[in-house]
């Protein structure tokens, strides 16, 4: 024993994904592996007899997916919905496994799976062949960077183990996958089941020449070579007391010694390394996978989200990229939304400024779209609200992989891999005004600010905000009235009513609106503006200070009785899809700064108010 021990401590790591569709035996193959490998404690073996008597799917024999499918549903169900990750080790290797989802809904854990994974173990049913989820999860290994792949042909003791279906789905997948850059493929007939070519050779595939799957896991090669340049995103700022100051962080990409100097990436201060502090004392050098505080000799000005370098290999910064991004929730992506961003310990407000094509997984072709759906893969171009340190994914995980969140749910919806930044977002430069919105303000005698009018058609908008410039007309006040059917027939003729193109609508409006202001008019904007996603990226964008939401909470029914353009009489008739109320949502604001029902007041009362609200 001590001896295995011993050879232990020498051993490599290597850490691998099965994925594949559902049903293909992922989880009863993990679960043989671990069986064969004779890594299974006795209380293990005991428990695992239980529960296949209790939730098994192979009568009186052991089923072995029990043992990594842990949650009840999936016991239940008979099928993995997270992701499970098991230890185990040979004589001559260790290794992390993560068995991954094979429905489509949880595609998202997959990506998780793989994101660490150095080689995927792709499953597939003998009896059944290729299918979406299996190219698809092909495809998203190949994004994730993985380059060693098993194509492990499952279930052969169904096919009589036979040859020709082998060979069968070895050629499909081969010319599936020939354009995704692996730089191996390995096809094993298996049977997860009954243990062949497990880990050992079967002698029901004579015609089988290649390695068991436990040979090939032991000697494919995953040695990365080592990083020039050092990578480190800070975490936090060590301030335990007022005698000392570190910068606390996981070395993300090769090496620094105390004596190196080094540049705070978005500021460009330079700094030398003085001391690097863990729990077990001081360390002359900090490597890659490191948790350790580093101390420099003079103070700088850094925090949470920057990314710290050796001064002689500065990293790049970008405010626009290209990426690869996987879509994970049932809520569409939209151009122009906003969105938040996490890259490293990068955090920062994005939009998807256009999506080139959405890949199509069962033919890698590439697809128009508008609007990204549950589990698509799309190439897009993204901008951010200021610029992040970053890299292409093929060459940094760290800095080339982000997350994007919704910023009304927290809830992640999309994760992402730069292929390159955008040149232009290099050679565009804010240009510095001589005459600046105070000076403006001054000339007009006011402030500049924005009255965003949102409510249903009908509501009495338009009528609203005319009414208001008159008043404010008269009080000599310096205003401008940007209409939706007015901007709809000029700037954005280009755009319908799809939800897509009400966000690139409101995006637009919420642009110009702000150039406005900042020539000190007041702006009165009158737009349905269904969505509270973008009323708060136009708050956000102009300001909270200079952003008054007015919402006319008209009711429905008043709006279809006045219907004075026939809208909602063409929407019942079915002629037009994508009518706000009918058959297309309108959310309502949560908190607006002032609410008018012009069902319930005159338009001179809902003017009063508006100017008292404006004079306050």
């Amino acid at each position: 024993m001590e001896d295995f021990l011993s050879q232990q401590r020498g051993q490599d790591l290597l850490r691998f994904i099965t994925c594949g569709s559902v049903d293909d035996g992922k989880s009863t193959l993990i679960g043989r592996l671990l069986w064969d490998a004779q890594q299974l404690l006795d209380d293990q073996i005991v428990a695992l007899k239980a529960e296949s008597k209790k939730h098994g799917t192979q009568g009186k024999n052991i089923d072995f997916a029990l043992l990594v499918d842990g949650l009840t549903a999936e016991r239940e169900q008979g099928i993995t919905i997270d992701v499970a990750y098991r230890f185990f080790a040979t004589a001559k290797r260790k290794f992390i496994v993560a068995d991954t989802p094979g429905h489509e809904q949880y595609t998202r854990n997959m990506v998780t799976g793989a994101s660490t994974a150095d080689m995927a173990v792709v499953l597939v049913d003998a009896s059944v062949g290729l299918l979406t989820q299996t190219r698809r999860h092909a495809f998203l290994a190949s994004l994730m960077g993985i380059r060693h792949v098993v194509l492990a042909v499952n279930k052969m003791d169904q096919m009589a183990f036979s040859e020709g279906a082998f060979r069968r789905i070895e050629a499909a997948f081969t010319a599936f996958a020939g354009t995704l850059g692996f730089e191996s493929i390995t096809a094993i007939p298996i049977s997860a089941l009954k243990g062949d070519n497990i880990t050992e050779e079967s002698p029901h595939t004579k015609w089988y020449l290649g390695p068991s799957l436990m040979a090939y896991l032991e000697s494919v090669p995953v040695h990365k070579t080592p990083s020039a340049r050092w990578v480190f995103p800070v975490q936090w700022v060590n301030r335990p007391d007022a005698f000392f100051r570190g910068f606390s962080g996981t070395v993300a990409e090769g090496s620094v010694k105390v004596g190196d100097e080094v540049r705070v990436t978005a500021s460009g201060q330079l700094a030398v390394v003085s001391d690097i502090v863990t729990m077990d004392g001081s360390l002359p050098q900090a490597r890659e996978g490191e948790a350790v505080t580093l101390c420099l000799d003079r103070p700088i000005d850094a925090s949470r989200g920057d990314v710290l370098a050796l001064s002689r290999l500065p990293l790049e910064m970008t405010d626009q990229f290209e990426a690869s991004v996987v879509w994970m929730h049932a809520d569409e992506g939209l151009m122009g939304r906003q969105y938040d961003l996490k890259l490293a310990t990068q955090w920062t407000s994005v939009s998807i400024t256009e999506i080139k094509h959405r890949v199509a997984v069962d033919t890698l072709a590439h697809e128009a779209c508008r609007s990204l759906q549950l589990n698509d893969i799309a190439v897009c171009k993204l901008a951010t609200s200021r610029p992040l340190v970053f890299d292409a994914y093929e060459r940094s995980k760290t800095l080339g992989s982000f997350i994007l969140v919704d910023r009304a749910t927290q809830s992640t919806v999309a994760a992402g891999m730069i292929r390159h930044g955008l040149r232009r977002a290099q050679n565009v430069h804010r240009q510095a005004l001589s005459v600046a919105r105070p000076d403006r303000e001054r000339l007009n005698g006011h402030r500049g600010r924005v009255v965003w009018f949102t409510g249903l058609s009908g509501s009495g908008k338009s009528t609203l905000a005319n009414a208001l410039e008159v008043a404010l007309h008269a009080r000599g006040v310096r205003t401008y009235v940007l209409d939706g059917d007015n901007v709809r027939q000029g700037l954005n003729r280009d755009l319908g009513f799809t939800p897509a193109d009400r966000v690139e609508n409101i995006r637009r409006i919420a642009e110009i609106a702000k150039l406005m202001m900042d020539a000190g008019l007041v702006v009165l904007t009158a737009f349905i503006s269904p969505y509270q996603r973008e009323r708060a990226m136009a708050r956000d964008l102009i300001g909270a200070d200079d952003f008054v939401e007015v919402f006319v909470s008209t009711p429905l029914t008043v709006c279809e009785q006045r219907d004075v353009k026939g809208l909602y009489q063409q929407a019942r008739a079915g002629k037009i899809p994508n009518m706000t109320g009918v058959n297309s949502p309108y959310e309502a604001p949560d908190s607006p700064d002032i609410t008018v029902d012009t069902s319930a007041m005159s338009l001179e009362q809902a003017v009063q108010m508006l100017i008292e609200r404006w004079a306050s």
